[in-house]
């Protein structure tokens, strides 16, 4: 869905002057459609994150009205795993230890998984600041997996990631889905969690895999 600028102010909890007022600074990503302006979700999602800009939480809600919810940011942890120490030098070489150590069937191209990666960070990187990336793919259905899944890599040595803040990442949470409607879902539940305290201390510190679970399934309870 394509979101107007009266939608993109009900999220943000701003008024439709400052929607314009960021989108004609150059600031907000926008496209324009028969003299109107449309938002991608996505993009949204990833500004707000990156901004530190509060969303209201009717976009978690909008997806969980809508028949069954898909997995959870928890669940989908538990599918894509948590891991430390993890190489590389560059945002490259990285990703591409990232993918190596994703669960994914064995019928997905893990090539092809790391070049749509990257293809996507060409087009603008998902360092969202303080040391926190989000990578992952704008189009989440090629990918044939049998669910959401998130993978929180803590790598071994900062690098750098072309974050707004120009501070270096260590933290990745690689997302793959197998629909649009369950990415949006994921990356919306990503992007509330982080900005829960709780949750942010312990993906600062590095946790341990039951402290972070723990700190996400804590957030989750407190969304419903």
């Amino acid at each position: 869905m394509q979101l107007s600028v009266r939608d993109v102010a009900k999220l943000l909890n701003v008024n439709e002057k400052t929607v314009y007022r960021w989108v004609q600074s150059g600031n907000l990503p926008a496209y324009r459609l028969n003299n109107h302006y449309r938002f991608n979700r996505a993009e949204l999602l990833e500004w707000a994150t990156s901004h530190k800009v509060n969303f209201s939480i009717d976009i978690l809600q909008e997806f969980e009205s809508q028949s069954m919810p898909p997995a959870g940011l928890s669940e989908a942890l538990m599918a894509g795993s948590i891991h430390y120490r993890v190489g590389g030098t560059n945002k490259e070489s990285a990703l591409a230890a990232v993918v190596e150590l994703m669960r994914l069937p064995e019928e997905v191209d893990k090539k092809f998984l790391l070049q749509v990666l990257l293809a996507r960070e060409a087009m603008a990187s998902t360092g969202i600041g303080d040391g926190i990336a989000i990578p992952h793919v704008r189009n989440p259905i090629v990918l044939h997996v049998p669910g959401p899944m998130a993978t929180l890599c803590f790598l071994e040595k900062p690098i750098d990631f072309a974050a707004l803040d120009n501070k270096p990442v260590n933290c990745l949470f690689t997302l793959v889905s197998p629909t649009v409607r369950a990415h949006l879902y994921l990356l919306s539940r990503l992007a509330f969690a982080l900005r829960d305290t709780g949750f942010k201390d312990v993906i600062t510190r590095q946790g341990t895999r039951e402290e972070i679970l723990a700190e996400v399934c804590r957030v989750e309870k407190d969304v419903k």
